[in-house]
């Protein structure tokens, strides 16, 4: 079996190991919870950590242990090595922000594993050229990484505390080709479908209907699939015509 084809199933593991992670991360952060996701200005790119030499270190290490745990990628590998991953992480997290590891953004949620976001981007198979849909978008760091890679994002938050903030600072950021909505990406943006890929950052416990029909004939989907707080599986889903290639 090539490392390729080895890749989605090592990352089912680094997932339910990243969940405990986080929940042991969680528990034991500081400020507590409703600190950390107080207001967007706590990570405004125009009020937050300008780069500094220690930071821009701690990022090109990130990439490089990327790198050794197998993403050959190279445009996804400069797409990490250009984002400053710091802007997108509370202050409380600045520490930190540069480690191969999920942080928690408030409200529940996480910025995902560098290695994850890595793979998950490497599995798009992205020409440059693409339209793509994100599903959870977070802190928006994911939306970043994409927006050096692909023409258009566009990126959905149902969290309306998380998906404003991230629309500031991604424009901030000077990230023009990417649009955020505040809504249920399970729905997809059926207004600006098909798209050529669609991501999805938060784990359903199924393929929900809608992305499928709004990926173009010869898309990618990638997913991670399974209960919250149990196994999950990462696909890659390519569609050709009626019918469904699945990967994991």
């Amino acid at each position: 079996m090539s490392d390729r084809m080895l890749r989605p199933i090592l990352a089912v593991l680094v997932l339910a190991i990243a969940a405990v992670a986080v929940a042991v991360w969680w528990s034991n952060a500081q400020p507590p919870a409703e600190d950390i996701s107080s207001s967007s200005s706590r990570y405004s790119p125009l009020e937050g950590p300008t780069e500094e030499a220690g930071q821009a270190e701690a990022r090109r290490d990130m990439v490089e242990e990327v790198r050794r745990q197998g993403i050959d990628d190279q445009k996804v590998l400069e797409a990490m090595a250009a984002v400053p991953r710091h802007h997108f992480v509370p202050p409380e997290m600045q520490h930190s922000a540069y480690v191969n590891h999920p942080l928690p953004i408030g409200y529940g949620q996480t910025i995902s594993q560098p290695y994850i976001v890595a793979l998950m981007t490497e599995l798009l198979e992205l020409q440059g050229d693409e339209v793509v849909l994100e599903v959870g978008t977070g802190s928006g760091y994911q939306a970043a990484i994409l927006s050096g890679l692909v023409k258009e994002v566009y990126t959905m938050e149902i969290i309306p505390e998380l998906s404003h903030p991230a629309e500031e600072r991604l424009a901030g950021l000077d990230y023009v080709n990417v649009h955020v909505r505040n809504a249920d990406g399970y729905y997809g943006w059926e207004e600006h479908a098909p798209f050529d890929n669609i991501i999805v950052t938060a784990a359903p416990d199924h393929v929900p209907r809608p992305l499928i029909a709004q990926l173009k004939d010869g898309g990618r989907l990638v997913i991670p699939v399974g209960a919250v707080g149990a196994y999950q599986t990462l696909w890659q889903i390519i569609k050709k015509g009626d019918q469904l290639i699945s990967n994991n």
